[in-house]
């Protein structure tokens, strides 16, 4: 069957030359720091292109062994890391007596980088936290702005591999490393297991441009392999475009790997746009198969309508309800995760889709 999928191709070459490869490598060492080991970089540049040449991908690997399809398919030892985290993660999730909670702060502002300040959202966050621990939940802080702020703290974007077929995205994502293309270093890989260890996910997240901001959208856009991903790479031999479409084809039941746990969205803005970024994130989450905390769990509010960026924080000062409401969010989470954990079954479950995905 393999044979006849049409796999379409036609994209122009992304293939550089040794110059261009060049120019690019040394452009991450210009500072002059660096000119001391000039000698040295030459060498780990011919490393590079060699390894760029040869499409090294995750080149450290074992073979799959007899849980998998093909248990003579040479396995990356990354993605494997990352699975049995995610399988020590759902013992965790399993066995908690307390209540875990994933709180993620959306925003990219960090006052250890370019703007100074810290940002409302981190404010924000800070009184969800202390809201979640009063009520005896395990808060899990992750906070996006790292990536803005820390040294090799990255989300590399989404490849787009459903739209080819959905077995070809793997859950967890095996799309990263690639270390041929110097694309290492993916925080995914440790985001993951804290969704899965997660009985309820609370997003709280600044508005920008009427849209989630990027250190957010790279976080959801990776998420995709918990909507029906495969969590078994040798059955499309890694990136086997036309097995993938044809395990598809044959009929995919499009696990959703995170599903029953709770949710509680907080978004805020100064203008515009906090109403559809909320809106937005509540489908997507839904869409995963997550129950929502209700309306008193999913809000979105301006900060200083139209007032000056510069005096953003002393507008927060001046709204003490609005924190309130942040922690009224986290109540409606906690009371929400109760329900589900105490075995009472989200309405509709039992309700069939008459056009699944």
């Amino acid at each position: 069957m393999t044979d006849t999928l049409d796999v379409r191709k036609g994209s122009p070459s992304v293939e550089l030359t040794r110059d261009e490869f060049r120019e690019r490598f040394r452009a991450r060492f210009m500072d002059p720091m660096f000119e001391a080991v000039t000698t040295e970089l030459g060498a780990i540049e011919d490393v590079a292109w060699e390894s760029y040449r040869a499409h090294h991908k995750a080149p450290r690997t074992r073979k799959a062994g007899k849980e998998f399809a093909d248990p003579a398919y040479d396995l990356s030892l990354d993605w494997l890391a990352t699975r049995d985290a995610m399988a020590q993660a759902k013992r965790l999730h399993d066995g908690s007596v307390e209540h875990r909670v994933l709180v993620i702060a959306g925003g990219a502002r960090n006052e250890h980088t370019c703007p100074g300040e810290q940002s409302k959202t981190q404010r924000l966050v800070s009184e969800a936290c202390d809201e979640l621990r009063g009520r005896g939940a395990h808060v899990d802080l992750l906070d996006l702005s790292e990536q803005t702020a820390e040294y090799g703290r990255q989300i590399h974007p989404c490849k787009g591999c459903v739209s080819t077929a959905m077995p070809l995205c793997h859950w967890p994502c095996s799309c990263y490393p690639n270390h041929g293309l110097g694309q290492t270093s993916d925080w995914m890989s440790d985001i993951y297991p804290r969704w899965v260890a997660a009985h309820g996910v609370a997003i709280i997240t600044p508005t920008y441009y009427y849209q989630a901001p990027a250190t957010l959208k790279l976080m959801i856009d990776r998420m995709v392999c918990s909507d029906g991903g495969n969590p078994d790479p040798t059955t499309t031999h890694g990136k086997d475009p036309a097995q993938a479409k044809a395990i598809e084809l044959a009929g995919w039941g499009f696990p959703k790997h995170l599903s029953g746990r709770a949710f509680a969205v907080f978004t805020h803005g100064d203008s515009a746009g906090v109403e559809s970024l909320r809106r937005n994130l509540h489908d997507w989450l839904t869409d995963l198969d997550l129950e929502s905390s209700g309306p008193k769990g999913n809000l979105d509010r301006f900060i200083g309508y139209l007032e000056p960026y510069a005096t953003s924080h002393e507008a927060l000062d001046k709204t003490p309800a609005l924190v309130a409401e942040v922690r009224m969010a986290m109540g409606a989470l906690v009371d929400k995760i109760g329900q589900l954990r105490s075995g009472v079954p989200p309405i509709g479950r039992e309700l069939v889709e008459p056009r699944p995905k």
